[in-house]
C-alpha cells in the first residue's frame, strides 16, 4: 500500500475543493496526486477519516399507475458543455439522513413526491463515483414518485428538464444521448427486467 505524506488544500469553494496529495507509492516512488472533494477541510477528507459517509444521493424512482416510467433529468453540465441524462440527485446536508435528502432533492428538481421503499443495505449504501479523481460517494434511494412535474423549486443556476421515460424512450436515450454511467447501468436493468426493482429482492440476503 502507498503512503500519504502530506495533503494541502488548494481551493476554497462552497461545494467542491481541490487537494494536493504528496505520497510515496508501494514501489517507493514519489507521487504527486490531486483529489477533488466535497470536504471543507483536510481533516474531513475520506483519506483522513477512513469513513464512507455519503456526500450525495441518487434517486431511482418509477412513475405512473403501472410504474412503467422512470424519472430522469436532462441537465446541462458545464464540464462537457452539453446536456446529459441522469437520475435526479443532490448533496446530503450536514446531519441529514440520505433518505430524507432524496425526498427533498426529488421535490426540488422535479416537483414530484418520492415514496422510498425499504431495501437491503448493500443496495443503498454509499458507493464511490469516480475514485480516480474524487473521494465523493453517493447513496442510492429507490422508490415510487407521484404528483405533478414542476420546476418552481429549481435553483437559478440549474438548467434541468424533467423526463418520465418509458422503455422505448429509455432505449432511445441509451442509443443516442449522453448518459451518466451510474444511471446508464440502472436503465439497462430497467429495459431487461419485467419488474424493475426485482433485483432488490435478493432472497439470499
Amino acid at each position: 500500500m502507498g503512503k500519504i505524506n502530506k495533503v494541502e488544500k488548494l481551493t476554497d469553494c462552497k461545494h467542491l475543493n481541490l487537494y494536493a496529495v504528496d505520497a510515496t507509492s508501494i514501489h517507493n516512488t514519489p507521487v504527486s496526486y490531486y483529489v477533488a472533494s466535497r470536504a471543507e477541510k483536510t481533516e474531513n477528507l475520506k483519506l483522513r477519516t477512513k469513513k464512507n459517509t455519503p456526500d450525495g444521493v441518487i434517486i431511482y424512482s418509477l412513475y405512473g399507475e403501472k410504474r412503467d416510467r422512470v424519472v430522469l433529468v436532462r441537465q446541462y453540465r458545464y464540464a462537457i458543455d452539453d446536456y446529459i441524462y441522469e437520475f435526479p440527485a443532490g448533496l446530503v446536508e450536514k446531519g441529514e439522513d440520505f433518505h430524507e435528502a432524496a425526498k427533498r432533492e426529488l421535490y426540488e428538481e422535479t416537483g414530484l413526491t418520492l415514496h422510498p421503499i425499504s431495501v437491503p443495505e448493500m443496495y443503498e449504501k454509499p458507493y464511490f463515483t469516480t475514485v480516480g479523481m474524487t473521494d465523493e460517494s453517493c447513496a442510492t434511494v429507490y422508490g415510487y414518485a407521484d404528483g405533478k412535474i414542476s420546476k418552481d423549486c429549481q435553483e437559478d443556476s440549474e438548467e434541468i428538464e424533467i423526463v418520465l421515460a418509458d422503455r422505448d424512450e429509455v432505449r432511445r436515450i441509451l442509443k443516442e444521448e449522453k448518459v451518466a454511467i451510474m444511471c446508464a447501468y440502472m436503465l439497462m436493468h430497467f429495459l431487461r427486467e419485467e419488474e424493475p426493482f426485482g433485483f432488490l429482492k435478493d432472497e439470499k440476503i
